[in-house]
């Protein structure tokens, strides 16, 4: 069972996060400072990271866990959504950053993408297509397309596995997480919604499964 650190001093946030990860069958520790942050940080999977934590804030904690050689994955949570921020948070050596208010169920799809392992690639291509992981951004024909961050979920899950049939479920499960409604079409909306704006022929329609990325 995979140890989450929570680095989050809104008792509030933290009893959320505590609760909602424990319910997803991971074991949760809190840590309310950013000092007890990088001090706890050996023997947990991923450390979950709020910017503006008391006395030493979420960004020296972090150059700090990376300066020490920690390679836990990091995910920032904070609501400090400036494009700055976001650049000194990666460039710091975060892997994944949200902005709150979020929701539970895409933090913790972006939880299963990083505990899966570093991903081999940084930027994804398919055709016109491509996607920057570490920018988060996407371009098609080299002209910029602003995706919300459940259709950039969609689009990485569907170029990391371009080719492969993907069933709705397991869309569903990647991008959603388990709690969402199996009987939703929620996949097929946003399939649409990557389609007017990545281009109507790069997603192709798998009948009776699902869809999949043309290779």
């Amino acid at each position: 069972m995979h140890r989450i650190l929570v680095a989050e001093d809104e008792p509030r946030i933290a009893a959320l996060l505590a609760r909602g990860l424990r319910a997803a069958g991971y074991l949760p520790t809190v840590a309310t400072t950013g000092t007890d942050a990088a001090a706890l940080c050996p023997g947990h999977d991923l450390l979950v990271l709020d910017l503006g934590l008391p006395g030493q804030d979420g960004l020296t904690t972090l150059g700090q866990i990376r300066a020490s050689g920690e390679r836990i994955p990091v995910i920032v949570l904070t609501g400090r959504a400036a494009v700055s921020d976001r650049v000194n948070g990666l460039d710091l050596g975060a892997d994944d950053y949200m902005t709150k208010p979020f929701e539970f169920d895409e933090l913790l799809a972006r939880i299963r993408a990083r505990l899966r392992g570093p991903a081999t690639a940084t930027v994804l291509r398919a055709g016109p297509v491509q996607l920057d992981l570490v920018r988060r951004t996407v371009t098609v024909h080299g002209r910029p397309v602003v995706l919300t961050g459940r259709e950039f979920m969609l689009a990485e899950t569907l170029l990391r596995r371009r080719g492969e049939a993907l069933s709705r479920e397991r869309l569903l499960d990647q991008v959603w997480g388990l709690a969402h409604d199996p009987g939703s079409n929620v996949v097929d909306v946003y399939i649409g919604y990557l389609r007017r704006k990545l281009g109507t022929d790069l997603i192709q329609t798998v009948r009776g499964v699902g869809y999949r990325l043309a290779a």
